[in-house]
């Protein structure tokens, strides 16, 4: 819509609803564009924003907001532009939408085809005259997977293609799957189309009058999911004959059920925000009258503890003078018992060198008189004497330790209990200063109370904090040490009861078994590779997640979905066997890989079927060992 000095002035509210009729009618007759790509649109109303293309939901949304804003902020004519826009995307755009046969939610239009045929359902494409080879007793022919890349690189984006398979070997014909959705739908009628355009589509296959060269292909019809043969075979067991219209209903009604449940959740959680901002308002209004009270209980404090701690200086200063002079005093005792230690020492010296005087008068003594008896007599009579004088010396010392120590813990006593004195005179005063005894006293046990807590609070988190990087350092250990075990064991035997296992791997043999049951032992081997290649392809398919989720004692689990179509075709065909193994290993990688979907190893117990632990590992390792050094010796 061209700007113009009517855009400049605005209009009343009470206009926005007339405005927004005039605003529709001018989008009806063509004078704005809206679609600027095939499925890009563009609002004419915002010129100057900076995301200019929309999709068609993207469009609709925001003229719907905007149209219905109650901010101040959006002039009354902006409104009415949007909302007249609005209507035009939901009345005019929708049923151009509809006529045109627009699916996927209005974003992907259906390439062509009769709504009324039947087609195969999910979405599949027939190839014929696939070139093959007689080859030792069979025919042979190349791989689907090699025809498929050829179809993606072509842009038809097959999911897989199926070559079929007769007791002769490869029959010369294949099947193309393509993707459940719209754009599958679009896919598969563009392949039919280009081997349409090329005459090699289906009723040039059927004539009779020319002669066959190259590859055939059409998109899979009621006729031929109800011709007899091979390919009929197929298709009835892979799926089903829809028309186009049934398929646009069933989305349909999955889409109103899904907008259905998604107002209901909306609805509801409406409710439960209006009542979680009444509880939050009632909360806030009790949290601030606490507040307002603990600030002024706060502030009295702060003042009374000043008060207490001015007067409380004064003594304390008075009290540290005292120790200095009981110090001092102390060091003056402590000097002089140091002197008295002294002399005792020089005396001890003194009475040792007395001693060895009086030991050699006694040798002189013997020698003169040569008289061995009463030299021992004097001997005797001195080392007495030297004893005596010796623990006397060794009293004295031990009684001025004693005195000295006495001294130290009376001035600590005598300090401790001035400082206790001091503190009880200050809770003291504090008292005497508040009017409500009682109130204060609840006041401190509160306190005291929340101190404790805090503080045992900090111990436990302390310790938790230092279990956790114990624990983690030590997890990091082991899951390093079984690594290690896992790698040693991997080019072991696994005939041992412990072994590695390759956790969503697929039992081959269990293919082999099933195969050589149905198919003549020839083809047998090759027909199990093919089929146990095609559910390992499933197995790594992100897309595909055949679970669902039960309360089980109380909690929610994943189990395996046994309605799963895929699963449920998988056991009808091929039995109990072939189903057990391929749930098996969809569950060891939902448990041990869900998001990769590749084989990880396991240190696995094979006797009891279950993960073996680092220590059955490293026992394993040292009993294999030890026998090894048995046979050595």
């Amino acid at each position: 819509m061209a700007h113009s000095s009517e855009e400049d002035t605005d209009i009343s509210e009470s206009e926005i609803d007339e405005h927004g009729d005039k605003t529709f009618e001018e989008l009806k007759k063509g004078s704005s564009e809206l679609k600027v790509a095939e499925e890009k649109y563009t609002c004419p109303y915002c010129p100057g924003k900076r995301k200019r293309d929309y999709q068609y939901k993207e469009l609709l949304q925001h003229a719907s907001g905007i149209g219905n804003a109650n901010s101040k902020k959006r002039r009354a004519r902006e409104k009415a532009n949007h909302l007249g826009l609005a209507k035009f995307l939901e009345e005019e755009v929708q049923n151009q939408a509809s006529s045109s046969k627009q699916v996927n939610n209005g974003d992907a239009p259906i390439a062509g085809g009769d709504h009324d045929d039947k087609f195969v359902w999910p979405w599949t494409g027939i190839v014929v005259n696939i070139p093959t080879l007689h080859k030792d007793g069979r025919y042979v022919g190349e791989s689907g997977s090699k025809l498929r890349d050829e179809l993606r690189a072509r842009g038809f984006n097959p999911k897989r293609v199926h070559p079929l398979w007769n007791f002769r070997g490869h029959s010369g014909t294949a099947v193309v799957e393509f993707n459940k959705d719209w754009m599958g739908w679009n896919n598969a009628l563009a392949f039919e189309k280009e081997y349409e355009l090329n005459q090699h589509g289906k009723q040039h296959w059927q004539a009779k009058d020319t002669e066959k060269s190259g590859l055939y292909a059409w998109v899979a019809r009621a006729d031929d999911y109800n011709s007899p043969g091979i390919i009929g075979e197929h298709l009835r067991k892979i799926g089903d004959v829809k028309t186009v219209s049934e398929m646009q209903a069933e989305e349909a009604r999955k889409r109103d059920k899904l907008v259905s449940n998604l107002t209901n959740v909306l609805e509801y959680k409406k409710k439960s925000l209006l009542e979680i901002e009444s509880r939050f308002n009632e909360t806030s209004i009790s949290f601030n009258k606490l507040a307002e009270e603990k600030d002024k209980l706060h502030q009295a404090y702060n003042e009374e503890i000043k008060k207490i701690q001015l007067s409380a200086r004064d003594h304390f200063q008075k009290i540290f003078n005292d120790h200095a002079k009981l110090k001092q005093q102390l060091e003056s005792e402590k000097t002089e018992l140091e002197v008295r230690v002294h002399e005792l020492e020089k005396r001890e010296a003194k009475n040792e060198n007395e001693r060895k005087k009086l030991q050699e008068d006694v040798e002189k003594n013997a020698v003169k008189n040569n008289s061995l008896q009463h030299a021992a007599i004097v001997q005797q009579k001195a080392d007495e004497n030297v004893m005596k004088l010796a623990e006397e010396q060794k009293k004295q010392k031990e009684d001025l330790h004693k005195r000295i120590l006495q001294l130290q813990n009376q001035l600590e006593a005598k300090q401790a209990l001035e400082l206790e004195i001091e503190q009880l005179k200050g809770k003291l005063k504090v008292m005497e200063h508040v009017a409500d005894k009682e109130e204060i006293q609840q006041v401190e046990a509160i306190q005291k109370d929340l101190r404790e807590k805090e503080e045992s609070l900090e111990g436990v988190e302390s310790l938790n904090q230092t279990l956790i990087v114990t624990e983690r350092m030590s997890n990091e250990e082991l899951q390093e040490a079984r690594k290690e075990l896992i790698n040693g064991l991997k080019d072991m035997s696994n005939r041992g009861y412990l072994g590695v296992k390759r956790m969503g791997e697929l039992d081959s043999s269990v293919f082999q078994e099933a195969c050589k049951r149905k198919y003549p032992e020839d083809i047998a081997e090759d027909k199990a590779a093919e089929i146990c290649s095609l559910w390992d392809e499933y197995l790594r398919d992100p897309t595909w997640h055949p679970f669902k989720v039960v309360p089980v004692h109380g909690e929610h689990k994943e189990v395996i979905d046994v309605a799963d179509e895929k699963l449920r075709d998988l056991k009808k065909e091929w039995g109990d066997d072939v189903y057990d193994a391929v749930t098996t290993a969809l569950k060891e990688i939902n448990e041990y890989n869900p998001s990769g979907r590749y084989i990880i190893t396991e240190l696995w117990n094979n006797r009891e079927s279950r993960k073996a632990t680092l220590q059955e590992g490293v026992s394993y390792i040292l009993n294999k060992w030890k026998d090894y050094k048995g046979k050595r010796g």
